[in-house]
């Protein structure tokens, strides 16, 4: 486990994400990739690896306000938000993955925009899905997620009068030389 905590929180902070008290009229999309998988192919559970990221992940978002977990059907997603759903005693919302990214994007879009303003709600999804589903809340184009990019997670500042402000950072274990030579070549502009 890393110390990833603190300083994500002041992240998220000056992205300008407050409790829903203080920010009424925006809302804010944390959105991480699931973590570490046990194999390449199906629908595997996490990897121990994986398991240890997904915990790092509740630490990483223990002092934020999440209100909403929204994941796909796959075993993968749900495991990396169950450490940080128990915790907030909130039960995540499964989008099923039906055709394209871009469908599964407009699909955890439109839930999204169902929670109230100011609210605040945690995506986990996978390296196709992250990039479309910022596209389909307003955000910019990021394209996909490196494939041994786990530690990358992504807050999504949505506010009516301006422009969505995205903020990359990263939480837990680092990724591999391979997954930040990827990121240089794919950055967030």
């Amino acid at each position: 486990m890393t110390h990833s905590g603190p300083f994500l929180l002041a992240a998220l902070m000056l992205a300008g994400a407050t409790p829903p008290s203080l920010c009424a009229q925006a809302s804010t999309v944390v959105l991480v990739r699931h973590a570490e998988k046990a194999a390449e192919s199906g629908d595997p559970d996490l990897s121990t690896v994986g398991q240890a990221r997904a915990k790092d992940l509740k630490v990483a978002l223990v002092a934020f306000p999440v209100q909403a977990i929204f994941v796909s059907e796959y075993r993968r997603t749900l495991q990396t938000a169950d450490p940080t759903a128990a915790f907030l005693h909130l039960t995540p919302v499964a989008i099923a993955v039906r055709g394209d990214a871009e469908s599964q994007a407009s699909a955890t879009a439109a839930a999204i925009r169902q929670l109230p303003p100011g609210a605040a709600a945690l995506v986990v999804g996978h390296s196709n899905t992250i990039g479309p589903i910022i596209a389909a809340l307003g955000g910019p184009h990021i394209g996909d997620l490196c494939d041994a990019e786990y530690a990358t997670i992504l807050v999504l500042e949505l506010t009516p009068a301006a422009p969505a402000r995205l903020l990359r950072a990263s939480y837990g274990a680092p990724d591999p030389p391979s997954a930040i030579a990827c990121q240089r070549t794919m950055r967030v502009p």
